[in-house]
C-alpha cells in the first residue's frame, strides 16, 4: 500500500509540475466544471497494471481542453502562466481539486488556452487577482566550490513527436515547453521524457524506499524544475529553487531521496487529498519534518545531500518574483 500511495504521488508531483502552459485569447465555448471524485485506488492501480494510465493534468489541443484532479492552485497557475509558489490566496486553494471539460471555438490552438481558462475562472469562481513582484525567500542553485561532478552527455533528446500513437502505459500532458510523455515502466518506475529538457526515470528502491532519479540527457533547466516539483509537493510552503549555475548543455545527473523526505513529503500530499497517510516512519527518522521545513532548511535533507554529491549546492538567498496575489474566490464554482 505504502507504495501504491508513491507511484500516485509521483504522478500528482508530475501533473502539478506540467500545469502551465502559453499565453493566449478568447474564451471556451462550452465548459463543466466539477469537483474531483475521489480517487478509488484499486481501480487506478488495476488499470495502470493493464497498461491504462490516469489522466491527470492538463489535456490540451485545438479541439479541447481537459484540467483532471487539478487544485485550484494550479488551474490558477495555468491560466496566469506561472508556477504554483507564485500563488498567493487561501490554503485550501491546494487541496481542492476539479475536473475541468471544455470545447475550444472554431479557429482556436492549444496557445490560446490559457486566457480562456483565466475567463471561466473568472465566470464560475468569481476570481479577482492583482500582481505583486517582492523579494522572497529562494533557494540559488550553484555550482559548488571544487565544480560540478556530472558528466557532460553527448546525446541530444528530439522533439516529441506528436503525431505519434501514445502506447499502453504512455500518458501525454502539455508543459510550458511542448508535450512531455509520462511512461509507467514495467519494474514499477516512471519515465518522463521533456524533450529538449531531457529525459528523467524516477524508480523506488523497494529495500530502501529511498527514491532515485536518473537522467541520461537533463538541462539545468529540466533539473531545477525537478527539484521544484519535489520542494513543492507539500502544497508550495518551501522556498524554490532557481538555477545560478550558469551550466549549459545536457548532463547525466544522479540523485536519492530518502524514505524520511518522502514520508514527509506523502504526509503532506495525503493531507491535501484527504487520505489516510502511509505508515510512520521509524522512530530514529525525523518524524516531524516537513517539505516547506525541508525546503527552508535544506542542510538536513537527502535533496541537500544529493545535489552536493553532483558538485552543486543550494544556497539560501533572495530573488525578485512576482506573485498572484489572490483578492478574491469562491470555494464552490457556479452552477453548469
Amino acid at each position: 500500500m505504502l507504495h501504491r500511495k508513491f507511484v500516485l504521488f509521483l504522478l500528482l508531483f508530475t501533473s502539478a509540475a506540467f500545469a502551465q502552459t502559453a499565453p493566449g485569447n478568447a474564451a471556451f465555448e462550452v465548459a463543466t466544471v466539477k469537483p474531483s471524485a475521489p480517487l478509488d485506488m484499486a481501480k487506478m492501480a488495476a488499470d495502470m497494471k493493464a497498461g491504462k494510465m490516469p489522466r491527470f493534468g492538463p489535456h490540451v489541443d485545438a479541439a479541447r481542453a481537459e484540467y483532471n484532479f487539478m487544485p485550484l492552485k494550479d488551474l490558477i497557475a495555468n491560466a496566469y502562466t506561472v508556477k504554483g509558489y507564485q500563488v498567493t490566496g487561501p490554503s485550501w486553494l491546494a487541496s481542492t481539486r476539479f475536473d475541468i471539460a471544455a470545447k475550444m471555438p472554431e479557429g482556436a490552438t492549444k496557445d490560446d488556452a490559457p486566457k480562456m481558462l483565466q475567463a471561466l475562472l473568472a465566470d464560475r469562481f468569481k476570481l479577482t487577482l492583482h500582481r505583486e513582484t517582492q523579494d522572497h525567500p529562494v533557494l540559488a542553485l550553484m555550482v559548488g566550490k571544487d565544480g560540478p561532478k556530472m558528466k557532460v552527455s553527448t546525446l541530444v533528446n528530439p522533439p516529441i513527436d506528436e503525431s505519434v500513437e501514445l502506447k499502453p502505459g504512455e500518458m501525454k500532458m502539455d508543459t510550458p515547453d511542448g508535450p512531455a510523455i509520462i511512461t509507467r515502466n514495467s519494474d514499477g518506475s516512471q519515465t518522463i521524457n521533456m524533450g529538449a529538457k531531457g529525459i528523467t526515470t524516477t524508480k523506488m528502491d523497494t529495500q530502501t524506499q529511498a527514491l532515485k532519479i536518473e537522467s541520461s540527457t537533463t538541462t539545468m533547466a529540466g533539473f531545477t524544475d525537478t527539484l521544484n516539483q519535489m520542494m513543492q509537493m507539500g502544497g508550495g510552503g518551501g522556498r524554490p529553487v532557481v538555477d545560478k549555475t550558469g551550466l549549459t548543455g545536457n548532463y547525466q545527473v544522479s540523485f536519492e531521496i530518502s524514505r524520511e523526505d518522502l514520508m514527509a513529503f506523502a504526509r503532506e500530499q495525503a493531507k491535501n487529498l484527504g487520505m489516510s497517510a502511509p505508515n510512520a516512519p521509524p522512530s530514529s527518522a525525523p518524524a516531524e519534518a516537513s517539505p516547506a521545513a525541508a525546503a527552508s532548511d535544506p542542510s538536513g535533507s537527502s535533496i541537500y545531500s544529493s545535489v552536493q554529491k553532483l558538485g552543486l549546492k543550494l544556497e539560501p538567498s533572495k530573488a525578485k518574483i512576482e506573485q498572484l496575489i489572490i483578492d478574491h474566490v469562491e470555494k464552490t464554482p457556479t452552477e453548469n
